[in-house]
């Protein structure tokens, strides 16, 4: 038996050795250096940022701050070829650079209205949300029972389709005596609202058209449910992170609930308060699709759909993005003024987010 089991290592060693020989031959055919590797390995995911993310973001300032901007090519593309082109033969050496295209934005009324539009749905929207799912949050990290069944139903909207949840909304409250809104304020001894159509339903004509008001209180509804989830996601792993000595001390120094919220909970949480209101304050400038499919079946025919924002004329509540959208669609010349108005909300953005910054830095824990 043992000169057997000698013979059996002998070949495990032998195996081992021409595996390692295999390995080292193999790894001396490659013969890139550390950083190369890294840049083929990154290689197709730079492709992707060029195409989608750094073309477009040069066109855009490219294009904002070109006059009488024409080298547009289907769906407002800069068209760098065509525009050589047109060099080559003349036609487009007479581009000049300036600052037209922004101030036909800022001269435009529907503009104005649009940044107005947009600043009162942030104001109410982002600290309303804030509040309402740092309160939800905590609310499910102190209950045991059905927790899970909880967490479930809040985080629904997190999953739901954009457009999905607007059209639910639109018909939540239909200016009709059908819609389950209006159902519950009869219920109530009230009398049904319009609250998103431009003409009062046929059956109610005392009605009237829907008011700035309360399409205003639909659209903050929506934005609050649909922005609840990731919110309460964020704060609940902040509060998984909070040993529980801090509250235990607390108590027995006598602290009640909610000193120990405001003295413990919300200082710990900072970091993720501050993330999630300048995330909030990003997405909430950014609002369109929501608006939009809040909308659905309200408008005039004459209207178009993905341009109807409440209102006879579809204006009532246009956010900045959407008149972009519109501008971007009513002729290919406006491809400039809408680059303009990119640039006016990624101005308006930044130092909004630079100010939170500034602001959080003695308040902010980490």
């Amino acid at each position: 038996m043992v000169p057997n089991e000698m013979i059996l290592k002998g070949n495990e060693a032998n195996n081992e050795k021409a595996l390692k020989s295999l390995l080292i031959s193999k790894r001396r055919r490659i013969q890139l250096p550390q950083w190369g590797v890294a840049w083929l390995v990154l290689f197709p995911a730079l492709i992707f940022l060029t195409m989608f993310m750094l073309y477009p973001i040069l066109n855009t300032f490219l294009s904002a701050f070109v006059q009488n901007y024409n080298y547009t090519d289907g769906a407002g593309s800069f068209a760098i070829g065509q525009f050589i082109a047109g060099v080559k033969s003349g036609d487009g050496m007479d581009m000049a650079f300036g600052l037209s295209n922004f101030k036909m934005a800022l001269q435009n009324e529907d503009f104005i209205k649009s940044i107005g539009n947009t600043a009162i749905l942030v104001i109410i929207e982002v600290p309303l949300t804030i509040m309402v799912s740092l309160l939800i949050a905590t609310f499910l990290n102190s209950i045991k029972a059905l927790k899970g069944v909880y967490q479930t139903i809040f985080f629904l909207p997190y999953v739901t389709n954009t457009i999905a949840l607007g059209l639910v909304f639109n018909i939540v409250f239909a200016n009709s005596q059908g819609g389950l809104a209006n159902i519950l304020i009869t219920k109530l001894g009230g009398t049904p609202i319009n609250w998103l159509s431009s003409t009062a339903h046929p059956s109610i004509p005392e009605q009237g058209v829907a008011t700035k008001f309360h399409q205003g209180v639909v659209i903050v509804l929506y934005a609050l449910w649909n922005g609840l989830a990731f919110k309460i996601l964020v704060f609940m792993s902040g509060l998984a992170t909070i040993d529980s000595q801090y509250y235990n001390a607390a108590k027995i120094d006598g602290a009640n609930n909610f000193t120990i919220w405001r003295r413990i909970t919300l200082p710990l949480l900072s970091p993720q308060i501050l993330y999630i209101t300048i995330t909030s304050f990003i997405g909430a400038f950014k609002m369109y699709t929501g608006v939009m499919s809040v909308y659905s079946n309200t408008g005039s025919v004459s209207i178009k759909p993905a341009y109807n924002f409440g209102g006879k004329f579809g204006t009532d509540w246009i956010p900045v993005v959407g008149w972009i959208y519109k501008t971007l669609d009513d002729s290919a010349d406006k491809t400039g003024v809408a680059s303009a108005a990119s640039l006016i909300l990624l101005a308006i953005i930044m130092v909004i987010t630079a100010v939170q910054f500034a602001v959080s830095k003695k308040r902010v824990h980490y």
